[in-house]
């Protein structure tokens, strides 16, 4: 009661074929169940090379997603439902259409609180159709509508990283209505690093050298340091949201990186080991080394929140 819950989603929504996709975010999950334990993804999408977020601004106010539960005990699932209203035949809504029919595609959509919603998942293919509409007489209405049906674990699950498209990449943590601006710090657990994603939940991971790059996501994030083997802390390049951080740099193998992170300027008391990044000769590496591959599961911060 006397919280305002705003109905509908905006204009823009975003959609690229499954088959453009690398790595997918993941759900943090039970260890014991596997159940999923929040309708939050932890990452972002990795696209193949040069592959790009496609978008279509839709009708808002004829626009809908739905959610409904599926099957049988124990095997319910979610099915996950868009209607998406372009106003218009032109050009750009036809080549929407040819690019989405008949073809597995993922959509994002964002409410009307800057929350995005995934619809379409990894585990099942997703059903899309368009229809075109132009219109009847004086007063009649142009349209091109698409239906897109999705099976997943959850209502369509919330993501908060990174949409990339031609026109720039688009932090899903930048919420406009200010919430992602300041309390509890959180880091996750999924880090890029030489431009490929691992998990680093386990504390350690190990890559072929050299190390030239580190990128970081999270919430509220104030500092990370990287100590490329010396005693020396080097501060992540970080945005002013406090949702996404780089480095970038040159570390020969063999050589153990530290990173940390915390809360202030990085020059207070509160800076916490976060993991250790194992630079190993190429050709040796084990695939993740201690944290198992990059496809491990573990809790979004091992560390903690940070008061």
């Amino acid at each position: 009661m006397g919280t305002p819950e705003l109905p509908g989603i905006r204009r823009r929504i975003y959609y690229i074929s499954k088959d453009q996709i690398a790595q997918w975010p993941r759900y943090n999950r039970d260890a014991n169940t596997q159940r999923a334990n929040s309708a939050a993804l932890i990452g972002s999408f990795v696209l193949v090379a040069d592959a790009k977020w496609k978008y279509i601004d839709i009708l808002a106010e004829k626009s809908q997603l739905t959610s409904e539960a599926q099957g049988e005990i124990p095997s319910q699932t979610q099915l996950n439902k868009l209607v998406a209203v372009h106003p218009g035949v032109g050009p750009e809504a036809t080549a929407a259409a040819c690019y989405l029919n008949n073809s597995d595609n993922v959509f994002i959509v964002e409410d009307m609180k800057g929350l995005f919603r995934v619809v379409g998942c990894n585990k099942w293919m997703t059903k899309t159709t368009v229809t075109q509409d132009n219109g009847q007489g004086p007063t009649g209405t142009t349209s091109t509508t698409i239906n897109v049906e999705a099976t997943d674990e959850v209502p369509a699950p919330f993501y908060s990283g990174v949409i990339e498209t031609e026109d720039g990449d688009i932090d899903c943590t930048d919420i406009e209505d200010g919430n992602s601006g300041s309390g509890t710090a959180s880091f996750n657990n999924t880090v890029t690093i030489n431009g490929t994603v691992y998990d680093i939940s386990y504390g350690a991971v190990s890559i072929p050298g050299p190390l030239t790059s580190i990128r970081f996501t999270g919430q509220n994030m104030d500092f990370i340091k990287v100590y490329p083997g010396t005693n020396i802390g080097e501060n992540a390049s970080m945005a002013a949201n406090g949702a996404s951080a780089t480095w970038s740099g040159n570390v020969n193998a063999p050589a153990a990186v530290t990173v940390t992170h915390g809360r202030g300027d990085g020059n207070t008391s509160d800076e916490e080991t976060w993991f250790t990044i194992n630079v190993i000769p190429s050709g040796n590496n084990n695939n993740g080394g201690d944290n198992g591959g990059n496809n491990g599961g573990g809790d979004d911060d091992p560390f903690g929140d940070m008061d």
